[in-house]
């Protein structure tokens, strides 16, 4: 994972940051003690040349000017006591560090105003992402609710996973899904999704006409833009519905990955469809959706999430398997549970994650359990 450093640079992890630091004043160091110590046919030229060059893409614009500075002096210093400056080679030499030095100020100056623009198209992107998928609050109709979108790089933030939750009058109403494809027009389709998802999670009576109603976006969309492939323009959909006052939940399952239910005694239940059902868009006709009914029990938690979760492999190529992994084990929280969750896949793959991933728990509380509510101080005009 590449990050941006103290100092300036950028590195992979500590190892290679510690490495990447020393490697051009080392380089220096053992030129000055070879050339030192060898016979005047020997000469260590070439790894004062390659210094400046090393800290160029790595190094801030001081940091590249001080080790061509020492990258110089030191061979200006060599040849001076030698005496063999006024020669042709030697002021060659000098020449040669010299050229290249100023080399690697401008290839610094170019991968900083590359660095720059990235990291301004990287924030319009998460700006943009985080404007399509606000994280929903954290309690909602009674219900403790945690919202999580982990990126497959942790630079990137532009995918099509989604998720929303709103507080409909038939209950409380959430959809996860996940778009094919990555850059523009995945987002496009998120968007189009969402949007008829919350607008549909309010006015529809059942949540299989939220799902048809999600269906027909996807077609208009399809049509206005002259078609979208069926094998490159689906959404997996996973949508459930969760009634006030009632202790189910349903769901309408559209080709994703069975969401979970984590029971207060450690125990996980895969919610698999009675009826399987083709994602949304998939162009091969309507049929009617068909929700299944389950138990939510006070002190259950709720765990929709997508292929980014368990199609994630480890060096082996083994899939991470989210029911075995979660059994037997409690949280405090639905945050706590996502917080776990996305910890125990990265190590799992080693940070190497092919695929983005959404997360939502939905927890209902144990019996007796207080909800907690943000305390909001409003600051008068003048006041600290």
């Amino acid at each position: 994972m590449a990050e941006k450093l103290r100092g300036g640079w950028v590195g992979g992890g500590s190892r290679s940051r510690r490495f990447i630091r020393a490697l051009p004043a080392l380089m220096i160091i053992v030129g000055l003690v070879f050339d030192i110590l060898t016979p005047p046919p020997f000469t260590a030229v070439p790894l004062f040349v390659a210094a400046p060059l090393v800290a160029a893409p790595f190094f801030s614009l001081a940091s590249t000017a001080c080790i061509s500075a020492a990258s110089l002096l030191s061979i200006l210093v060599l040849r001076s006591q030698s005496g063999s400056l006024p020669q042709v080679v030697p002021v060659i030499e000098v020449v040669t560090v010299l050229t290249v030095s100023v080399l690697a100020l401008f290839v610094n100056g170019v991968v900083r105003r590359g660095n720059e623009r990235l990291a301004s198209a990287r924030v319009i992107a998460e700006t943009a992402m985080r404007a399509v998928l606000p994280k929903p609050n954290e309690w909602i109709g009674g219900l403790q609710i945690a919202a999580r979108y982990e990126a497959a790089q942790a630079d990137e933030f532009v995918g099509g996973d989604l998720f929303a939750v709103v507080d409909s009058p038939h209950g409380v109403r959430l959809v996860v899904g996940d778009v094919r494809g990555k850059g523009l027009d995945a987002v496009e389709a998120v968007a189009v999704i969402i949007g008829a998802f919350r607008e549909a999670a309010e006015q529809e009576a059942s949540l299989e006409d939220v799902a048809q109603r999600l269906e027909r976006a996807l077609a208009r969309e399809g049509e206005r833009r002259g078609g979208i492939d069926p094998v490159e323009g689906f959404v997996t959909a996973a949508l459930a519905e969760i009634p006030h006052g009632a202790d189910e939940v349903r769901i309408v399952n559209r080709g994703h990955p069975e969401p979970l239910l984590l029971h207060a005694d450690g125990g996980v239940e895969v919610l698999v469809p009675s009826v399987p059902a083709l994602p949304l868009g998939m162009g091969l006709g309507v049929w009617p959706d068909q929700a299944d009914l389950w138990s939510l029990a006070a002190g259950t938690t709720l765990l929709v999430y997508t292929d980014g979760l368990s199609e994630a492999r480890d060096k082996q190529g083994i899939f991470y398997d989210p029911a075995a992994r979660l059994r037997g084990r409690l949280f405090p929280g639905p945050e706590e549970l996502l917080s776990a969750l996305t910890d125990d896949v990265r190590l799992h793959t080693g940070g190497k994650s092919t695929d983005d991933l959404a997360l939502v728990a939905v927890a209902r509380p144990a019996e007796g359990q207080p909800e907690r509510r943000r305390t909001v101080k409003i600051v008068g005009r003048g006041q600290e």
